[in-house]
């Protein structure tokens, strides 16, 4: 009788087992498809996301480049000013002063740095040859 019994029983665990087992492959149906459906959608927020950081990054650069444009053509005008000053100066020189610029430059001081004034073309200057000895930077 216990056999009969027994064997009773492992039927009724086969058919529990094979109901658990049917159950567990349902429950990891579910979550295969609903977790792939997730990865699915945090797939696309996170695309929405990229995009959204991209399309700013992209309108910071363009304003950037905008403003970098305006400083390029605020320069080039400012460079061609200053290259027509030169230019003017440069007529209006004596050859004395030129050569005075010229040799500041090779030496490397500045030309209004010395405190002496500049001066007009067609006078004379005296260059003192001893007053800046004591004078110390």
């Amino acid at each position: 009788m216990r056999e009969k019994g027994l064997a009773g029983t492992g039927a009724a665990q086969g058919r529990d087992a094979m109901g658990l087992k049917l159950l567990f492959w349902e429950l990891e149906k579910h979550l295969k498809s609903s977790s792939g459906a997730s990865v699915v959608a945090i797939d696309n927020k996170i695309e929405q996301a990229m995009d959204l950081v991209k399309s700013h990054l992209m309108y910071a650069v363009r304003e950037e480049v905008e403003v970098l444009k305006e400083q390029i053509k605020e320069l080039i005008e400012r460079n061609t000013q200053l290259e027509q000053e030169n230019n003017l100066l440069k007529t209006l020189a004596s050859p004395e002063q030129m050569a005075q610029f010229q040799a500041q430059v090779q030496t490397g001081g500045s030309p209004t740095g010395t405190g002496q004034p500049l001066v007009p073309a067609g006078t004379t200057q005296v260059l003192p040859s001893t007053q800046n000895s004591g004078m110390s930077a």
